[in-house]
């Protein structure tokens, strides 16, 4: 009887503050779980947590559904795909299975096109019952309520108010977590931090890297545009430096679906003068002229159509330039996020039009243009800003380079990590001898590794029912393996059934019985560890 009366009490305590907030803030029936940011980490949290009985309210800011899984990120990274299991596995096996492809075999069948991913993301939170409501996004100051370390309710800029017992950050910007209080960094450890010692500046590296000297200066020594003022600092350094955005242009080489690329309004030739050296001098120092491949990667997707990259030492990042978007007011957020959309669009156009081209690379580029029946709504470009990195909470654990190296299992893992340590590059600097460097790409390999429950939750001491599935614990080097779609897709599989056990066992988020949460992830056939693939770390 005493430990009923002690359950009834916690519940009191825990869940009060939501009871009243419910009747304050809400006049319809009372919501279990909002998701903030239907990425695709967003929607399979949903998704999740809506499987397990939950009533689920998914809040995007936007216009479309699935983040980059369905802005422009279709050459899905993917690592070693035999540790992608549950309700991820099921997703890229409907994309295959539109395309009459019935199994997941090689890194191809999990490639589709963007508006066939977002479909299936429809139907699925459609099948499970989510109230999905658009354009919905969190008011910039003040517009989260927390109270005894419990969010009660949430704010969006319409003034619309959302309570729930359980609530997720699944946004690439972290906004929610931001607001509630919880800490988080942004940039760049140092390599003495967590000894890291791919942490901090990093030592030159040739992958996107200006192979012979290039003068950062043009004939009055002034720098060349694109190139950064500051200084090289040495190896290991920390910094508040985040690694480039860019948009991933989804592109089609078939005549009848294919457009031209479009002169950009305010474009400026200019601002690729660097480029156009590089270019100018690339056969004298190669021994060959340059081709498409030499400055994109393009990765070919069903019905005609690529899915293009960045490739070489001047491409589609705009390097520099995503410095000041994690802690950024929402205007400037859309200033960044306007200015990235202008650069990748001169960026093509400059190839594809400028004199300066060498011919056959402009004959290549001019095949592809941009496909009639995807993006219809933004004007045939991507409608996500790819945010590789933006804030990593401070949370129960921090994620660090040994977790993905050395210390691979986990007694609370939730799933299974095996993508390359990538960060790409961060800074564009002349060095003292006047010539450029790219600085801040990192391509190391890594064995599948246990992702833990931990760093999913803040710290107890800060918020109690809140889950974070983007914009997890981790240092700069582990988020670098662990920021793909997938695994963040992984890891809001898990984030869904943890709400449902923390509103079960009334229990804060920290809290929650893990061998439960592996029980019920297993019994949606995730891969918490290599034995359940028939394998060992």
């Amino acid at each position: 009887m005493r430990a009923l009366s002690l359950l009834f009490l916690f519940q009191l305590s825990s869940f009060g503050a939501n009871s009243a907030a419910f009747s304050k803030y809400s006049n319809s029936q009372p919501v279990d779980l909002v998701v903030y940011g239907a990425t695709a980490s967003g929607i399979m949290t949903a998704y999740s947590a809506a499987r397990e009985g939950l009533h689920v309210v998914l809040l995007e800011p936007g216009s479309h559904l699935g983040g980059m899984v369905t802005g422009g990120l279709s050459a899905t990274d993917l690592g070693q795909f035999h540790v992608i299991g549950g309700y991820v596995r099921d997703f890229y096996l409907q994309a295959a299975e539109h395309y009459g492809v019935h199994d997941l075999n090689t890194q191809e069948d999990w490639y589709s096109e963007p508006h066939v991913d977002e479909d299936i993301f429809r139907k699925m939170l459609t099948d499970a019952g989510v109230d999905v409501r658009m354009h919905e996004r969190l008011k910039e100051h003040g517009g989260v309520q927390v109270h005894v370390g419990r969010i009660e309710a949430i704010t969006t800029m319409d003034g619309m108010l959302w309570a729930a017992k359980v609530f997720a950050d699944c946004s690439y910007d972290g906004d929610l977590m931001a607001e509630a209080g919880v800490t988080y960094v942004y940039g760049r450890e140092s390599s003495a931090q967590y000894g890291e010692d791919l942490a901090g500046v990093r030592p030159y590296s040739p992958a996107h890297q200006f192979t012979w000297p290039i003068s950062a200066y043009d004939e009055h020594h002034k720098l060349l545009p694109e190139i950064s003022s500051g200084t090289l600092a040495a190896p290991g350094t920390a910094d508040k430096l985040v690694q480039a955005y860019t948009f991933r242009p989804i592109l089609t080489h078939n005549p009848e679906n294919r457009l031209p690329f479009p002169r950009p309004e305010h474009y400026d030739a200019s601002r690729f003068a660097l480029l156009r050296r590089y270019l100018a001098e690339f056969e004298k120092n190669r021994g060959r002229a340059p081709n498409l491949h030499d400055v994109v990667i393009l990765v070919p997707i069903p019905n005609d159509k690529a899915d293009f990259n960045n490739n070489g030492p001047f491409s589609t990042d705009y390097i520099d330039h995503s410095w000041n978007y994690p802690d950024a007011s929402y205007a400037e957020k859309q200033r960044i996020w306007n200015d990235h959309l202008n650069y990748i669009q001169s960026f093509f156009y400059f190839l594809s039009h400028d004199p300066s081209v060498p011919p056959g690379l402009q004959k290549e580029i001019k095949e592809w243009g941009l496909p009639k029946d995807e993006f219809i709504d933004s004007g045939h470009w991507p409608n996500q800003l790819y945010i590789r990195e933006s804030r990593r909470m401070t949370g129960a654990y921090v994620m660090r380079q040994s977790d993905i190296q050395t210390s691979r299992t986990k007694t609370d893992s939730i799933g299974m990590g095996s993508y390359n340590s990538d960060s790409h590059n961060v800074q564009r600097v002349a060095l003292p001898d006047g010539s450029v460097r790219n600085e801040g790409d990192m391509q190391v390999h890594v064995q599948p590794y246990e992702i833990p429950y931990r760093i999913l939750i803040p710290q107890k001491s800060q918020v109690q029912n809140l889950l974070v599935t983007v914009c997890v614990s981790a240092t700069h080097v582990a988020y670098s393996s662990l920021r793909m779609e997938s695994q963040y897709m992984i890891m809001g599989q898990a984030a869904g059934v943890a709400a449902s056990l923390s509103i079960r066992k009334a229990v804060a988020v920290q809290d929650i019985p893990i061998k439960e949460l592996q029980t019920e992830l297993r019994a949606h056939k995730a891969i918490l560890s290599l034995q359940d693939v028939g394998g060992k770390l």
